[in-house]
């Protein structure tokens, strides 16, 4: 049974999914997913821990790097420069492309300590629009930007001057675009995914979850108006059933009501028949008015049987049991 409603319960998905990519309103959740997606991906939501520093910091120092954060973050100021200090045997370039999406618009200088000097790997990722150009200025800026460091692999304070002063050469020389580095703080980014993301996906849920809540409300009308209509229809049929035998019943009061002379059965029969036509007609008002509810239904089911049962005992005044038996029958089949 569970695989049962699986199975049944996909394609179900699937055309709502259709259906609702094929709506003005699907196409809109649609943008505002890819919105949401881009959000996410340039906050650095698959960033790892390097990239994650880069993206607000120009310094990153692994674990077991003996240098002052914040004496490198002033050194460095707000020069396009960004410098990985990894761990000793790092691999350096894999460095430089995790931080590509972080350190995007800036010149990266991955190093890690080599025995006596800095073991160091460039990447430009400064681009000017000029890719014939920005190929051979890329190559020139990541070959000199960690000249001179070296011979301070235990002052890694000093080896960031140096790495500043490559920099800054770079910068006049027109290789490196000049200008400070834009800084874009994740948290705005995550804030608009995440508002995107609730409002599409809420608000698509919420549609989808009142629909079914309307369609099933509706169907439950539906379901009551129809069972309202068959009980008013099985009323109607009854009270036809039951107005064909007072229609019988009425040729024999006139034949009665003509005579001078009546037996005690026929008067039995006149007050019997008065009474029955008393309160078919107030049966009538009653169906006119009726609500048409389930109780109200049945009420006038049990009176309708009742004035049935009464309109054979009238008749069996006159015709005899007998008779009235066949008549009975007649009128329980109505």
């Amino acid at each position: 049974m569970t695989v049962t409603r699986q199975t049944s319960a996909r394609p179900a998905v699937l055309r709502w999914l259709g259906d609702l990519v094929g709506t003005p309103f699907g196409l809109a959740v649609l943008a505002c997913l890819v919105l949401a997606g881009w959000a996410l991906w340039s906050a650095g939501v698959t960033d790892g821990a390097v990239a994650r520093k880069v993206r607000t910091s120009a310094v990153y120092a692994a674990p077991g790097i003996d240098v002052d954060a914040t004496a490198a973050e002033r050194i460095i100021g707000n020069r396009r420069l960004v410098v990985l200090m990894m761990e000793p045997g790092a691999d350096l370039r894999a460095a430089c492309r995790d931080v590509r999406q972080a350190a995007k618009g800036t010149l990266v200088l991955a190093m890690s300590p080599d025995d006596d000097d800095w073991d160091t790997y460039g990447c430009a990722l400064v681009s000017t629009g000029d890719d014939s150009k920005d190929f051979g200025r890329a190559v020139v800026a990541e070959t000199t930007i960690g000249r001179g460091a070296d011979g301070f692999v235990d002052r890694p304070l000093e080896a960031l001057k140096v790495i500043v002063v490559n920099y800054d050469r770079l910068v006049r020389a027109s290789i490196v675009p000049d200008g400070a580095r834009t800084i874009s703080p994740s948290l705005p980014r995550y804030l608009l995914a995440g508002a995107a993301l609730l409002g599409v996906v809420g608000g698509a849920t919420g549609l989808y979850l009142g629909g079914r809540r309307a369609g099933r409300l509706a169907a439950a009308r539906r379901a009551d108006r129809d069972e309202r209509t068959d009980g008013r229809s099985a009323l109607s049929a009854a009270a036809a059933g039951l107005a064909q035998q007072i229609i019988d019943l009425d040729r024999e009061y006139a034949r009665i009501h003509r005579k001078a002379t009546r037996s005690g059965r026929e008067h039995q029969f006149v007050d019997g028949y008065r009474e029955l036509t008393t309160k078919y007609a107030d049966l009538l008002d009653d169906l006119a008015t009726g609500t048409g509810d389930e109780a109200s239904v049945r009420l006038l089911q049990s009176r309708i049987g009742d004035l049935v049962r009464r309109a054979d005992r009238v008749a069996d005044r006159v015709s005899g049991p007998s008779s009235s038996s066949g008549r009975g029958g007649r009128s329980t089949a109505t």
